[in-house]
């Protein structure tokens, strides 16, 4: 199973977007600062996840969420969420 995952950063509530096969494992990962990109945002919170059966189908929607069109709908899409978890906490 593949999943593609958002994280917010609770320091600054930057999004992320990733997949990955241990969704857990992953976001320890992401919160240790072991992943270069997410290391001066930390800590992250998930805020959004999507299972995939397809390796295939899940880097594609990765790659669509990384896109303009793509954020604007996560945020559309997410847009509650976005408004109910407090800001830089």
């Amino acid at each position: 199973m593949f999943t593609v995952y958002v994280l917010r950063s609770q320091q600054n509530d930057q999004l992320y977007v990733g997949y990955t096969t241990d969704l857990k494992q992953r976001l320890e990962t992401h919160n240790k600062g072991s992943v270069t990109s997410t290391k001066a945002k930390r800590p992250w919170k998930l805020i959004f996840a999507e299972a995939y059966i397809s390796q295939d189908d899940a880097l594609r929607r990765e790659k669509y969420l990384k896109t303009t069109q793509g954020k604007g709908a996560l945020k559309h899409m997410l847009r509650e969420t976005l408004k109910a978890i407090p800001q830089s906490q």
